[in-house]
């Protein structure tokens, strides 16, 4: 009776090892995206993040992103955003929903909300005008991240779940000046201008600091090559609206500028410029395909490795940082399609030369000898980086010899109108 016992428990035993041995893995996240997005796809952890063997393995959190976007892929600003909302979410095997068309009010509140209900644990906004809408969200849904680029309050705000982000841009559009440069210098040495009509067209939304910055960096891109060129600078007082950019470029080109670029979000200026045949240098996208006889180069900011950033921190369980900027160096700065049939002959082997020196220090964007204001040079500003209603300057930004944009926010705060920059209208 005994052997017949020990019998039993010994058949017991094996079969409590075996089961053991078959516990079930966790299951993958397979669900689609909510609108757009291939299926879900699962990814192995890097080697060097996995936990001890000893201790069990954290289970990431399921992640689903909500994006909301100003305009819809018509416009190249809410594009480049789609497409780098896609290429993380679909990379990490993450749902999401995109919503297009969510203006400047109260809608983009309501719209964040309803993003909330639909289960999303983070939510997106691309335009500035988002962000007093976002934080009023993120206020009543304390367990949900909120992220908005171009921003300027998360510093300020006290709100652990609202974040700022935006890149480095100055630097690549300084890049997509020097491309402007080179081709003025062709055209001054093929005697189809002179140096003193080497003068630039730029159409800007607004006089916002983020649209200074941007035009300034370019200019000074192209002064850095072409030392006679200057600049007129029209607004439209819109990000997106094609009828008024169509009109600034072309003002610009009947009042003598030779080579057009842009900060607003329609392909109005590269049109007209393949139409007077100009040369032209884009931004957020290639216009390539519109303007094959004008288009040089285009700057760009590429959101996915923000995208993936604030994914894996929300899966990780780790904190999102207040203020994000990417760098060249985080593949967050691009310049898109060099056209070699309009580009000066050597352009390509300069911007990889002064692209290295942005990298490694040697060359500032706004080393304070490379401009001046009112005939001098500047040896100290204040700017307004903790942004109240009256604008009031409040942070020293110009040390070591350069102005440091992004650097105690993400978004821009160069604001001075430098010498060699003509504003045509100012009213925006």
């Amino acid at each position: 009776m005994k052997k017949i016992l020990a019998l039993i428990l010994a058949l017991a035993m094996i079969f409590a090892l075996a089961a053991c041995g078959q516990a079930a893995a966790p299951a993958a996240n397979e669900a689609p995206a909510a609108e757009e997005a291939a299926p879900a796809a699962e990814e192995a952890a890097p080697a060097e993040e996995a936990a001890p063997a000893a201790e069990p393995a954290a289970e990431a959190k399921t992640v689903k992103v909500g994006f909301m976007f100003l305009h819809d892929e018509q416009s190249t600003y809410d594009k480049n955003f789609m497409d780098a909302a896609k290429e993380a979410c679909e990379k990490l095997g993450v749902e999401y929903v995109l919503k297009t068309g969510v203006p400047e009010g109260q809608e983009c509140y309501e719209t964040a909300l309803d993003l909330v209900d639909e289960g999303c644990n983070i939510v997106f906004a691309d335009s500035f005008g988002h962000e007093d809408y976002m934080i009023q969200a993120a206020k009543e849904c304390p367990d949900v991240e909120f992220c908005h680029a171009t921003g300027t309050k998360a510093h300020t705000e006290g709100l652990a779940n609202f974040h700022n982000a935006f890149a480095s841009i100055y630097e690549g559009r300084f890049l997509a000046g020097v491309a402007a440069g080179l081709k003025l210098n062709e055209m001054i040495e093929s005697g189809k201008i002179t140096a003193e009509k080497a003068i630039m067209g730029y159409v800007g939304a607004y006089t916002y600091a983020e649209v200074i910055s941007g035009y300034t960096s370019f200019f000074l891109g192209a002064k850095s090559v072409c030392p006679s060129v200057t600049m007129k600078v029209t607004f439209t007082g819109s990000w997106y609206d094609m009828p008024l950019e169509q009109e600034g470029a072309q003002k610009l080109i009947d009042s003598g500028c030779v080579l057009i670029s842009q900060h607003a979000d329609s392909m109005g200026a590269p049109n007209v410029c393949q139409a007077n045949g100009v040369p032209n240098v884009s931004y957020n996208g290639s216009t390539k395909e519109a303007g094959p006889d004008t288009y040089i180069v285009s700057s760009r900011i590429n959101w996915a490795p923000y995208f993936e950033y604030i994914i894996n921190c929300v899966a990780n369980g780790e904190a999102i940082a207040t203020d994000w900027t990417g760098t060249i160096e985080t593949g967050s700065v691009e310049l898109l399609e060099l056209n070699e049939a309009v580009a000066a002959e050597g352009t390509a082997a300069k911007l990889e030369e002064v692209k290295a020196g942005l990298a490694d220090g040697s060359i500032h964007v706004f080393a304070t000898d490379a401009y001046t204001v009112g005939g001098a040079n500047e040896t100290s500003h204040l700017a307004d980086v903790d942004t109240d209603p009256a604008y009031t300057p409040d942070t020293e930004v110009i040390a070591d010899g350069y102005f440091h944009e992004s650097e105690f926010r993400s978004a821009p705060y160069f604001d001075i109108q430098i010498d060699g920059i003509e504003l045509l209208d100012t009213a925006f």
